[in-house]
């Protein structure tokens, strides 16, 4: 079992990790979930003494990893792929860590053959593509067959039968009563492989339970419901009926309603009172990725914007044909116009753009612009 109680690191100013207290315990697979930059990688290396906490501590078995007697028998990890010499070959590498752990070389030739690369045992790493060097990391995790074992995203690179190969490795090492701690940024994987959760945000504990228990107390239960008609008036007349029952009612953008208060034989049978015959009927059924970015939502550290393109791409001015110069809307500030797609029933509307074109042109309703 990995015990973390209090855990603080601090780099300089920053605290990357700030009084983390967990447990992963035996027999299950624990994700290790969290933004980048929350502190899960710092973490990891604390575990496996790499980085010295700035306080608190965290223990394997009962005993700090620096304290373990041989501790390539008792933890296994996998925290960079890229953590071997280019120069040497798979076999070699293997070979190496397990000299230096007074494990037997019959086991290096047994883990090649787990991780199914037997054939690649005598390539030089540095030719390795990124999946090769994870399932080579995953192999010298498991060379010392640890009862704790620590993947900071092993399927990082894999194809997709190498990421069904990792999940079920994980669930079996799991199964064995082994104490299995993965950390992956892809969601629907997790929801797959993880029995438990602990999840963090700028180096704090958000979350420490079960998988589904997770998803249930992050995620809005709702029901998806679609009247028969494909006029409006279907649509209108169950609306206003969930609404008047008591239901909160939202539509969805391809005309779906979306409906909460209610269950699902209340809404069939106000439907059928109404009149109106469904399509669909359906229960939302949330997932790990919708329930992990509504917890993580204010713990993300770097967020994007759009891409407004303005100094790459400047279009050229159009001006604005005869025909349509008297249906043109007036504008505030100066710019141009471009006619709209063709074959689209619409008047032309404001590009950002040329200064010089249509000067001094007014405009008295703001929004027109936008």
């Amino acid at each position: 079992m990995i015990e973390a109680v209090g855990l603080t690191k601090r780099f300089g100013a920053k605290t990357a990790v700030d009084q983390l207290s967990f447990q992963v315990r035996p027999g299950h697979v624990t994700g290790f979930l969290g933004p980048n930059g929350s502190g899960k990688s710092t973490t990891m290396r604390m575990i496996v003494g790499l980085d010295r906490p700035t306080s608190g501590h965290v223990t394997i078995s009962g005993m700090s990893f620096r304290d373990l007697p041989n501790a390539q028998r008792h933890v296994g990890a996998l925290l960079d792929a890229k953590a071997m010499h280019g120069g040497r070959r798979a076999r070699t590498h293997l070979l190496a860590v397990a000299q230096l752990s007074g494990i037997p070389e019959k086991r290096v030739d047994e883990v090649l053959a787990v991780v199914g690369l037997q054939d690649a045992a005598r390539q030089r790493t540095k030719g390795f593509s990124l999946g090769m060097g994870q399932r080579l990391g995953i192999a010298t995790a498991l060379l010392g067959d640890p009862r704790v074992l620590l993947f900071d995203e092993p399927v990082n690179g894999l194809d997709p039968e190498g990421i069904l190969w990792v999940r079920t490795l994980m669930r079996r090492l799991a199964a064995e009563g082994r104490t299995v701690l993965v950390s992956s940024h892809l969601m629907s994987e997790m929801a797959l492989t993880a029995d438990h959760l602990i999840v963090i945000g700028r180096g704090r504990l958000l979350a420490d339970m079960g998988t589904q228990e997770f998803i249930t107390h992050n995620s809005a239960g709702f029901a998806r419901v679609r009247a028969a008609e494909t006029d409006r008036v279907g649509r209108d007349t169950l609306g206003e009926t969930f609404r008047k029952a008591g239901g909160r009612v939202l539509q969805e953008s391809d005309g779906a309603l979306r409906v909460t208060g209610l269950d699902l034989p209340q809404l069939s049978d106000l439907a059928h009172e109404a009149g109106v015959r469904l399509w669909e009927l359906s229960p939302h059924r949330a997932s790990l990725e919708e329930a992990y970015m509504r917890m993580t939502q204010s713990s993300v550290q770097y967020t994007s914007t759009d891409d407004p393109r303005a100094e790459l791409w400047e279009p050229e001015p159009l001006s604005v044909p005869e025909w349509e110069a008297d249906a043109a809307p007036e504008v505030p500030q100066k710019g141009f116009y471009a006619p709209p797609p063709p074959g689209a029933d619409a008047r032309p509307f404001l590009m950002p753009g040329n200064p010089g074109e249509l000067a001094g042109a007014t405009q008295s309703n703001p929004e027109d612009t936008r």
